[in-house]
This record gives C-alpha cells, structure tokens and sequence, in this order.
C-alpha cells in the first residue's frame, strides 16, 4: 500500500485522515496543498478515479470569483484547479490508481 494524501493543515477532514492513518501504524505521505498542488499527472489520475466535478469544492471562497459555476470545458477546469489548490475539496487520497476525495475509512479499509 503507497498512500499519499492531499489537504491543507486547516482542514478538519485532513487532520482526521492524517490521524486515521497513524493510528493503524499505515505509512503515507502527506502534500500540503497550501504549499504545493496537485501535478498535471496526479490531477489526471485523480480524476480518472473520482470524476472532475467531484474535486472541485463549491463552497470555496474562490469558486465564483473564478467563474468556476459558468465554465464548461473540462481542460479549462483542470487549468484552473492546478492554478488555484484552494478549489480542491480536501482531502484527497490516492493509492496507486485508486483515489478519494473526503473523509471515507470505508473504501480506505478495503485497500488495507
């Protein structure tokens, strides 16, 4: 098992995920998506496991400053997701090809 999550320190969901996985002594690597975002490769992989639309956070403070409800084109959404991390709902988690976006021990059980 080669996890790798991404999130931001302030996110309540990161911080549990982060706990999740030190509690079951499960080693992973943690990207601080304030620090450093999502590559073009990873966001492909992502997105191929979970679907674009369920990366992006609506609730962000950025999304409608950024017209995200107007556009359309998938490549112009991923443009602007790897230009602005902020508008990713956190955390994301990948294990090889597999992926979550959210709080979800349930699907991550499985990959143990």
């Amino acid at each position: 098992m080669n996890i790798q999550f991404f999130g931001t320190k302030k996110c309540f969901d990161t911080k549990k995920t982060e706990r999740y996985f030190k509690e079951r002594n499960i080693k992973y690597h943690f990207i601080d998506l304030s620090v450093k975002g999502l590559s073009k490769g990873e966001l492909q992989s992502v997105k191929n496991a979970v679907g674009l639309n369920n990366l992006i956070n609506a609730a962000a403070k950025d999304y409608k400053k950024l017209n995200m409800h107007q556009i359309r084109g998938e490549e112009t959404k991923e443009d602007i997701l790897l230009k602005n991390p902020q508008l990713l709902k956190t955390p994301i988690v990948r294990n090889g090809k597999e992926a979550t976006v959210g709080y979800v021990p349930e699907v991550w059980t499985t990959w143990e």
